[in-house]
């Protein structure tokens, strides 16, 4: 059974850090991209960052290039999301998401498998 369980959320104030991590029970972790995706209220899910199955490759949305980095330890079945200078546009639930049909995705349909999600709260 797959399974992806985020942590890592909570509030910060403007300016603040949070680490997210997403921890997989996924059978071969490194056969998987992995991806990160935010929601906020009453807003669609957005891509935020991802990376490829080896950690080499990663991208990220405009709006976090240069405050977060995406990495992922395979020998722990795990990603993280480094979050820093925090806004409070940052404000959201954040998932993760695992890709065994693509090798480095953006799109949410391109995603096969989603964590429960984690509040990210940064107030100002």
């Amino acid at each position: 059974q797959v399974q992806l369980v985020e942590s890592g959320g909570g509030l910060v104030q403007t300016g603040g850090s949070l680490r997210l991590s997403c921890a997989a029970s996924i059978g071969t972790f490194s056969n998987y991209a992995m991806g990160w995706f935010r929601q906020a209220p009453g807003k669609e899910r957005e891509f935020v960052a991802r990376i490829d199955w080896s950690g080499s490759i990663t991208s990220y949305t405009d709006s976090a290039r240069g405050r977060f980095t995406i990495s992922r330890d395979n020998a722990k079945n795990t990603m993280y999301l480094q979050m820093n200078s925090l806004k409070p546009e940052d404000t959201a639930v954040y998932y993760c998401a695992a890709s065994i049909q693509s090798p480095f995705p953006v799109r949410p349909s391109s995603y096969d498998y989603w964590g429960q999600g984690t509040q990210v709260t940064v107030s100002s």
